[in-house]
């Protein structure tokens, strides 16, 4: 979140920012709402100044008259300063809810534009494999080697939800435990968060829970409580400091998260949403860290360069885009997602899939934008001031993308799949066959 001082200050470049990022925000509004505030916060101020000055009088006025002109005086003021209090959280929330529709500023070097045609491929990596057969789409893959029921999911949870099974089930704990290694080498703390969490500390993440339009809500809310289902654990990982102080000395502060994701949009019917590219629930690991303002730019490129180790790990082809203004939501300063190479994604020709490259994983600075929503600061030891730390979230794995490329990239001819070699100790098996 913005601060309101920093917007009146920097009037023309906030609205610029909005208008890149394709968000539609009243900025002025903002900026009125922040100057009723101040001015009844003034108000109440200088009334309750008024107010100390007539309990030091009232004890020492002799003369009755004066005494209860004085008293009746201190009575009204009290009337007074009630009503002022409820005008200014009044006034505090309406420009808190305000605020909140503001996103972060953007890095200067991110590409301005509101379409993925405007992302900017920044890396690529490995050759797509050209198969001397047709290859086939992960979904048929997973049918004809029983990885997967999508029937089943669908008449116990509904469209969208799957029963992974046998060596899908393996690829799933695998890629778990090969991202959580990775990770843990890499100095990151492991941490199983829960699955879900307070609406208070979505909206400090960035996301809407409260949003009463069903169509561009976001999240799953329980009913008859304040918690809903976490889309991703950025969200618990970046609410676990929330209202602390941390010791600068600590910083930065690097997790590695491994919890359930829960999606209410699962994309239009097409091609390339089909299966398990967008479904309602999967399974993530994610990297989370909170940093200094001077450390954040560093751990963006080091969360970047480990989520290419992985997929590089994997044998699995790919290019990185620098995401652009009108994609990166809100908390997002900058954004870059890595796309892995799909060979049974996009068009057809000559009923031959050309193939595609898909997102698998993203990594975002955020800077002080989550923190100042959470309320988690830094200090520095002997020093009286604080300042908002920075945070930075990755995707290490999320499962269900990472085992649809590796079906589609690994298959062979007679219908097997390969397993990628760092896998193996953990699937126990190097090839998946019919049963």
């Amino acid at each position: 979140m913005l601060e309101a001082s920093f917007i009146r200050d920097n009037l023309a470049a906030v609205k610029a920012n909005c208008e890149n990022r394709a968000v539609t925000v009243d900025v002025d509004q903002i900026v009125k709402l922040d100057e009723d505030r101040r001015s009844l916060a003034s108000k109440t101020q200088a009334i309750q100044q008024r107010q100390n000055e007539l309990s030091k009088q009232i004890p020492q006025t002799k003369e009755k008259a004066a005494k209860d002109a004085l008293i009746a005086e201190g009575k009204s003021l009290r009337e007074q300063v009630a009503n002022l209090d409820a005008q200014l959280k009044q006034a505090e929330a309406d420009l808190k809810a305000a605020l909140l529709q503001v996103p972060n500023m953007t890095h200067p070097e991110a590409p301005v534009g509101k379409t993925p045609a405007d992302n900017k491929v920044v890396k690529k990596w490995g050759e797509p494999k050209k198969f001397e057969f047709v290859p086939k789409d992960h979904v048929a893959l997973a049918e004809a080697l029983d990885l997967v029921d999508f029937e089943a999911g669908a008449n116990v949870s509904g469209q969208k939800f799957y029963f992974l099974k046998n060596e899908a089930v393996l690829l799933e704990l695998a890629l778990v435990q090969y991202a959580m290694q990775t990770l843990i080498k890499e100095g990151y703390t492991p941490i199983i968060t829960p699955d879900l969490a307070r609406v208070e500390v979505l909206e400090g993440i960035g996301f809407m829970p409260r949003d009463p339009n069903p169509e561009t809500r976001q999240v799953y809310t329980i009913a008859d409580s304040d918690l809903c289902l976490i889309a991703t654990a950025e969200i618990t990982l970046g609410g676990m400091l929330r209202d602390q102080i941390l010791d600068e000395a600590t910083l930065p502060k690097k997790y590695v998260g491994l919890s359930h994701c829960f999606r209410t949009e699962a994309g239009a019917p097409g091609r390339d949403t089909k299966g398990l590219y967008r479904v309602h629930q999967f399974t993530k690991v994610e990297m989370f860290a909170f940093s200094t303002p001077e450390q954040s730019e560093s751990i963006h490129q080091e969360i970047l360069r480990i989520e290419e180790k992985i997929f590089q790990g994997l044998g699995i082809p790919y290019h990185v885009l620098d995401t652009c203004t009108g994609d990166l939501g809100g908390p997002a300063y900058r954004k870059y997602d890595l796309e892995a190479w799909m060979p049974c994604r996009g068009e057809l020709k000559d009923g031959k899939p050309t193939g595609d490259y898909g997102e698998v994983t993203s990594t975002s600075n955020c800077t002080d934008f989550q923190a100042r929503r959470l309320n988690i600061r830094s200090k520095k030891t002997g020093e009286k001031g604080t300042r908002v730390v920075h945070t930075l979230n990755g995707t290490a794995v999320a499962v269900t993308r990472a085992i649809v490329a590796i079906l589609e990239n690994y298959q062979q001819a007679d219908g097997t799949v390969v397993v990628p070699e760092v896998l193996r100790p953990w699937v126990g098996k190097d090839l998946i066959t019919k049963k």
